[in-house]
């Protein structure tokens, strides 16, 4: 995503290392949130929504994304991928362990 903002527009916070947060840490990693420029904080789709929009290549999807009956089932799938995320993140350190098992 920060490909997508060359001008820095969106400020990503790494939340391993942030001292100061809007919620309580696990809170926030526990589903996506953005904060938007009118100080609210959104999760989950409509944060999705909300960082797209801010993006330039991304903004039609944004304005798309947050028509409300679409806006709804983007977070019915959202919490869909919640469920499998941890399965999922699982594979992906099992694959990376082994590709870096071989290379030299």
């Amino acid at each position: 995503m920060r490909r997508l903002d060359p001008d820095q527009q969106v400020c990503f916070v790494d939340l391993e290392t942030a001292q100061d947060t809007p919620l309580p840490r696990q809170v926030m990693l526990e589903r996506f949130h953005v904060s938007t420029p009118d100080g609210a904080t959104q999760s989950g789709a409509a944060a999705f929504a909300a960082l797209w929009r801010s993006l330039p290549a991304l903004r039609p999807l944004g304005r798309v994304a947050a028509w409300p009956p679409l806006l709804a089932a983007l977070e019915l799938f959202y919490r869909g991928f919640l469920r499998l995320r941890p399965r999922l993140q699982g594979l992906v350190r099992r694959w990376d362990d082994r590709r870096r098992s071989v290379e030299p």
